[in-house]
């Protein structure tokens, strides 16, 4: 089976594509990327390939996210959430502890995106929500917006108390891209609880970094924003 997914994933390469990708994901020396590779398949092309493949399996998985390729990692994990969203509660099991040993090769913002809502947030729902703060100290920029995004799932069940929590534990991190997850998850939160969303604003917006705040108030009014950005609430 492998033979087949990487000579279908070598298929539908494209040399143009993957110089715009190589650009957009931050590949440069110093940035978040370094060193990332691109093929130049485009997204939906990954979703139609994984469904070529229903069967495949962890094995499968594993050899596609040691890959040197962006796009070899991503099919990995679509594999992954479709492969959870069939299985029973052992193999959920089994998927989401080999998801958390792979955290190293989960290593870009959409990969992280895709992946950890439907598997790390879905499968800790109403259990012990531990390994996320775990993650959210971990000295891994993936592993650390791995727990906030993952709580986009809480979210979507209408509860909100540990993306709150693990926001409060991100507001001073170094990362941009973790202030961009935040406070993208924050104004998740205010999308169902507006009263939830601004009671955490009202606590912490002065501290909070830029960016993090202008994604949380994006679709404030107009003046309600800027009088956050001003520091006038």
């Amino acid at each position: 089976m492998m033979e087949t997914i990487q000579s279908r994933l070598e298929g539908l390469s494209d040399e143009e594509t993957a110089v715009i990708l190589q650009r957009f994901f931050k590949t440069g020396p110093g940035q978040y990327g370094e060193g990332d590779r691109f093929r130049g398949v485009r997204v939906p092309s990954l979703r139609k390939l994984c469904r070529e493949f229903p069967y495949a399996g962890l094995n499968e998985a594993a050899k596609l996210l040691g890959s040197e390729w962006h796009e070899d990692r991503m099919l990995a994990l679509l594999m992954l959430v479709d492969r959870y969203r069939m299985a029973d509660e052992d193999e959920r099991g089994e998927i989401y502890l080999f998801y958390r040993s792979q955290t190293s090769r989960i290593n870009n913002w959409d990969l992280v995106d895709l992946s950890a809502p439907n598997i790390v947030g879905r499968h800790l729902h109403g259990l012990d929500p531990g390994p996320l703060y775990r993650f959210a100290n971990s000295e891994s920029l993936w592993e650390r917006r791995i727990a906030i995004v993952s709580t986009f799932h809480f979210i979507r069940q209408g509860e909100f108390d540990d993306t709150l929590a693990i926001a409060g534990l991100l507001l001073d991190d170094s990362e941009e891209l973790i202030h961009k997850a935040t406070g993208w998850m924050l104004r998740e939160v205010g999308k169902r609880d507006l009263s939830a969303e601004e009671a955490f604003l009202q606590e912490h917006y002065h501290r909070m970094p830029r960016v993090a705040l202008r994604y949380a108030i994006e679709r404030f009014p107009e003046q309600r924003r800027q009088r956050y950005l001003k520091g006038q609430v």
